[in-house]
């Protein structure tokens, strides 16, 4: 049996940046806060989040809706957003704000680009910025939490979900539930044919899968989206999705993966391996990594990567920016 306590969360999202100067884009453009600067020999990890009242006590391990920006030493020529038409795979994060409209207003000012704008398409309570140097979409939707007319406030910013497209829905929700997530909700589109599903860990005993209200799923932190567009998991022409991570074939790195956190990784990952073992494809077994000890990789039906970590790891990097 694997056991999910209350201690798990999905802590961050990796992406890959190509100048230690995006960081700005983050922070003074769109509100985050740099909380822990981790450096190793040929690259340096950056950790982001919206800080509150409720986690500012915490390490930034143990928090929910952290981002980690990547930076190899010596740049990267090319990012893959995972929006293009070569290597398309990830899709994008999300901010939720309190008052979307002027929360727009307050980006264009701080001088944010944008692939939507409210006004553009169909869907006018959406839209898509654009971080800089690296082109990642940005969704932006409204949480409403202390809304007030004419104002936003970023105390109620949160780092809502991250998005990527996946072959077929049923094999990959098996996996995540295989890890302890929930689905939270699910948005059939049929006009345009696809489908998305929200997922994440919830403790509530009572939780009922699939009936997670917008309002209150918008307000969370640290969700999982998964897009699947109809008709790939039927199509055997279709080789699947970019992970992100591969580059053997000429292909262009960027999004990087997710991150499970809990009080304690050793047990949960011992579990898994004694519930599903080889089922279960592990790029890096508990603690035997090389740069970093303590954590797992494991990889999804599409070979997305999830890390494996604990709340205190490396809690002495909290601060040190």
């Amino acid at each position: 049996m694997v056991e999910i306590d209350r201690s798990f969360i999905i802590n961050h999202t990796c992406l890959r940046i190509k100048d230690p100067k995006s960081i700005d884009f983050w922070t003074k453009k769109l509100g985050m806060k740099l909380i822990a600067t981790i450096p190793f020999d040929s690259f340096t990890l950056y950790m982001l989040n919206y800080e509150t009242e409720e986690n500012k006590h915490l390490n930034w391990a143990a928090r929910e809706g952290v981002l980690e920006l990547c930076y190899n030493h010596g740049g990267m020529e090319e990012i893959n957003n995972g929006n293009g038409e070569k290597d398309k795979g990830f899709g994008h994060v999300c901010v939720s704000v309190d008052n979307i409209e002027e929360a727009q207003e307050q980006f264009l000012k701080n001088g944010v680009r944008f692939q939507k704008k409210l006004s553009d398409g169909r869907q006018h309570n959406i839209a898509f910025a654009l971080s800089d140097y690296e082109n990642y979409w940005v969704e932006l939707i409204e949480n409403g939490i202390n809304k007030e007319e004419g104002k936003t406030n970023v105390s109620s910013y949160r780092f809502n979900h991250t998005m990527v497209r996946v072959k077929d829905p049923e094999r990959s929700l098996n996996f995540y539930r295989s890890l302890g997530m929930k689905l939270f909700s699910k948005k059939d589109f049929p006009e345009a044919k696809f489908s998305l599903y929200f997922l994440g860990f919830d403790h509530d005993p009572n939780f009922k899968e699939g009936t997670m209200d917008f309002a209150v799923q918008s307000k969370r932190e640290s969700v999982l989206e998964l897009t699947h567009n109809w008709g790939t998991e039927k199509d055997n022409e279709f080789k699947g999705y970019h992970n992100g991570n591969s580059n053997d074939n000429g292909e262009i790195q960027g999004y990087g993966h997710i991150c499970i956190s809990c009080k304690d990784p050793a047990k949960y990952c011992k579990e898994l391996e004694t519930k599903y073992g080889s089922k279960l494809d592990w790029s890096v077994k508990f603690n035997q990594g090389k740069a970093v000890k303590g954590i797992a990789f494991i990889r999804d039906p599409d070979t997305y990567s999830i890390e494996i970590i604990s709340h205190d790891l490396m809690s002495d990097r909290m601060g040190k920016l």
